[in-house]
């Protein structure tokens, strides 16, 4: 076993190389390619030489036959031959284009199949079916070709009516003498809802006027009747403490007396005393002993 693996191989002493046997090369094979390949049943078929059923997707080894001279619109058609499962005879099939199907050629006969059983139609009628089966498929664009064609004539309508109306009165206008123009035209809610808004505006801002001359003269008074009262009563003195005792102002639009028993104000500094937090946490402070 580990001759066959060496570079260099032993070779004895009266080895004669002119007596190996040459091969001689076989003449290319003409005709048809053959070669071998591992497929399925295309269709049920029955054998004709012992009746065996064999069905579709049953698998071979076949052998695959490349014929030249046979081809449909450039198309190339394969032939293929295996054996049937229980007598060994040939079945031959070969592949059909045309009907994008396959045609048992020998050896078997094909199973009828309800959905394949008619006539066969010619390229005209395939032509016509294809045809309507594309209307059918264009339903939806012939409707809606439809709908915006309707819209169309509506709007057509619309604008003759208004040409027919424009033109009546430019004939009577004429015949009456009349000069034909274009009303302007005017929009009467949105002027009044103006109106109604700049009236409300006027109102407020003179109720506004108003309430400032108002409080401005009830100052003037409260100021005046101050300093009249202020100038006739002397201040009363009583032996410990100084009041100021100043009788209730009634003036215009003033419903409550005012009261002036308030001390004067002092801007003294006030410092607050510390809190003591010692005794919120427990801790008890020892007295000093100085």
């Amino acid at each position: 076993m580990s001759e066959r693996k060496v570079l260099t191989k032993y070779y004895p002493p009266d080895f004669d190389p002119s007596a190996i046997e040459r091969r001689s090369r076989k003449p290319k094979a003409t005709g048809p390619k053959v070669q071998t390949v591992r497929l399925m049943a295309p269709f049920s078929m029955k054998c004709l030489q012992c009746g065996e059923y064999i069905y579709r997707g049953r698998k071979f080894n076949a052998r695959k036959e490349t014929p030249l001279d046979e081809k449909y619109l450039g198309i190339q058609i394969f032939r293929f031959y295996i054996k049937c499962t229980r007598c060994s005879a040939e079945i031959c099939f070969k592949t059909d284009p045309k009907n994008n199907d396959y045609a048992c050629e020998r050896g078997a006969k094909r199973n009828t199949e309800p959905w394949r059983v008619g006539r066969e139609e010619t390229d005209e009628e395939r032509l016509d079916r294809l045809e309507k089966e594309e209307e059918e498929r264009d339903a939806m664009v012939e409707l809606e070709a439809k709908t915006v064609d309707a819209k169309r004539e509506m709007a057509v309508a619309d604008a003759l009516d208004e040409i027919r109306t424009r033109n009546a009165r430019v004939e009577r206008a004429d015949r009456d003498g009349l000069e034909v123009g274009v009303a302007s035209v005017v929009d009467e809610e949105a002027e009044r809802q103006e109106r109604e808004d700049a009236e409300a505006a006027r109102r407020a801002f003179e109720s506004a006027k108003r309430l400032d001359d108002v409080i401005s003269e009830v100052i003037m008074e409260d100021d005046e009747s101050t300093s009249t009262f202020s100038s006739k009563s002397p201040p009363e003195t009583n032996g410990a403490a100084f009041k100021h005792d100043i009788a209730p102002i009634a003036g215009p639009g003033m419903g409550k007396a005012v009261s002036t028993d308030m001390p004067p104000p002092s801007f003294k500094r006030v410092t607050k005393k510390k809190k003591d937090h010692a005794a919120l946490l427990g801790i008890k402070k020892k007295p000093t002993l100085v």
